[in-house]
């Protein structure tokens, strides 16, 4: 094993420690995605450095997205019972924080290359992402990311991201970029608007990229819509208004998912003069608070269903996308190949006889050039001529070959990337085109009995992983399960594997 893939081990295994003690329900899946790994592997689709485990986010991960001033850091103090972020009515922090939990009792706060270089975190080699957007900026990490530990109870299992202000001019180009990034690995996203602000079209970017943008997604369901300092509206002559131009502005957008809630921190608020009226704000306020605090619990929860659910999606993918568009692709390669080789040895055969009527080798019908009564067969020269015919002929064969192959590199990319498919399908082509290799070859290299057999128990194994956590979660069968565990996947053995593959 070289050290890349001494690395990738590494990371596996420190990734089912963490498991072990803080999710246990998962770790089982770790072992079946190193089952699609070796699948993978055969076919090509990732090298021995690679492993379909690191590629999704095992954290629950809830980012926190808003304008400035919109009290983000404030909440998220408030509810961890700890002030770990600066507040303040002017922009506070321009940098994402991550937020982890940590035993110790004195928080700590390291810079954005611990994010950037540790596999473990959402924005691991988020450098180079900064760099497509802005050349040179990747270096300058340190100045868009942060992370901060803190030693509540309620954030452990989980990660909470602060996000700087989205109405920021500088670096708004690359501060998008990884909103964007996050949004997608988040499993809950809490969107924060600030309700001093009368005018929500003054938002109108803001709300744009934030709600037009999401309202599309599948997973829309995980966004909350929070207008935040709702109490600075109490002495409004009519503050049901400022709620209802805010949900009229989402409206505009085409929201239709996502919850929308109004808040405000009772340690901070503005004295309510009114006694009902404050009882009014108080209450709803807290029902609100109420509902997103269990949604933000509940996170570890939809992210072990995620996970699941990402592990049989990839063992999908593999045998009902993967594979078949390699199968298409190898049949375009092989067509290409053998139309390529009839046009090009008939035009080297029109070639030669053209050359030889020009010679005058032709007497009637019949080939009789001067040179030809030296290549007697058996004659040193006959061998000579017929090695080098043969070594032409396997030349433009190859060479044919080769050039049907990367002809097709190109719509084999886009179509693994319009199928959404992780891996590279590309070498795997390569490892299928090898000069060894028959160009009437049916079957791609390593999809045999075994990798079939392997794809196939994943996808059973996932059925057993939902069933359990199922019984962990919601315990339908009303029986005592609260330290059940996944059961094992079963895994054929290495002799089994062997003699599967040679059948």
């Amino acid at each position: 094993m070289n050290s890349a893939a001494q690395v990738i081990e590494r990371r596996l295994k420190n990734l089912e420690s963490h498991l072990e003690q803080e999710n246990p329900v998962l770790l089982k899946s770790v072992q079946s995605f190193r089952q699609l790994d070796k699948v993978a592997y055969r076919l090509g689709m990732l090298d021995h450095t690679q492993s379909f485990a690191t590629q999704i986010p095992w954290w629950p991960l809830i980012s926190i997205l808003g304008t400035f001033s919109a009290g983000k850091s404030t909440f998220i103090n408030n509810y961890l019972q700890f002030t770990l972020q600066r507040t303040g009515n002017q922009a506070v922090d321009d940098k994402f924080t991550v937020v982890c939990f940590s035993k110790e009792q004195t928080r700590h706060a390291l810079p954005g290359v611990a994010l950037d270089s540790d596999p473990r975190f959402p924005f691991y080699r988020i450098s180079k992402e900064i760099d497509l957007v802005a050349e040179g900026e990747g270096q300058r990490i340190d100045s868009y990311l942060q992370l901060k530990t803190c030693p509540t109870e309620a954030l452990r299992g989980k990660i909470i991201i602060d996000s700087p202000g989205f109405d920021a001019d500088a670096q708004r180009t690359s501060t998008l970029r990884i909103t964007d990034h996050i949004i997608d690995l988040s499993d809950l996203v809490l969107v924060f608007f600030d309700a001093r602000h009368p005018e929500p079209g003054a938002m109108r970017d803001t709300l744009d990229h934030l709600v037009s943008r999401t309202i599309s997604r599948p997973d829309s369901g995980k966004f909350l819509y929070i207008l935040n300092q709702i109490d600075t509206t109490a002495r409004e002559d009519n503050p049901e208004e400022v709620v209802a131009a805010w949900q009229r502005a989402l409206g505009e957008r085409g929201l239709t998912a996502g919850r929308f809630f109004t808040i405000y921190n009772p340690e901070a608020s503005v004295p309510i003069d009114n006694v009902e009226l404050r009882r009014r704000y108080e209450t709803k306020c807290k029902a609100d608070l109420s509902e997103i605090h269990a949604r933000m619990h509940e996170v570890e929860i939809e992210r072990a269903y995620r996970i699941v659910g990402a592990l049989e999606k990839t063992a999908r993918d593999i045998k009902e996308k993967a594979v078949p568009l390699l199968e298409d692709t190898l049949k375009s390669w092989r067509q290409r190949t053998i139309w390529g080789d009839i046009t090009v040895f008939g035009l080297l055969i029109l070639a030669l006889l053209g050359l030889s009527v020009r010679a005058g080798y032709w007497q009637g019908m019949a080939f009789a050039p001067p040179w030809l009564e030296n290549f007697q067969v058996g004659s040193i020269p006959f061998y000579t001529a017929a090695a080098g015919v043969v070594l032409i002929v396997l030349s433009l064969h190859f060479l044919m070959r080769t050039l049907a192959a990367h002809s097709l590199e190109r719509r084999l990319n886009k179509e693994a990337e319009a199928l959404g498919l992780r891996g590279s399908l590309v070498e795997a082509l390569r490892r299928n085109t090898k000069p060894w290799r028959s160009i009437f070859s049916t079957s791609p290299v390593g999809w045999g009995r075994s990798s079939r057999k392997k794809v196939e128990q994943v996808l059973q194994d996932t059925d057993t992983y939902v069933q359990t956590l199922n019984d962990k979660f919601t315990n339908p069968s009303g029986e005592n399960l609260a330290d059940v565990q996944m059961e094992a996947p079963a895994e054929a053995t290495e002799a089994e594997e062997t003699k599967t593959d040679s059948a």
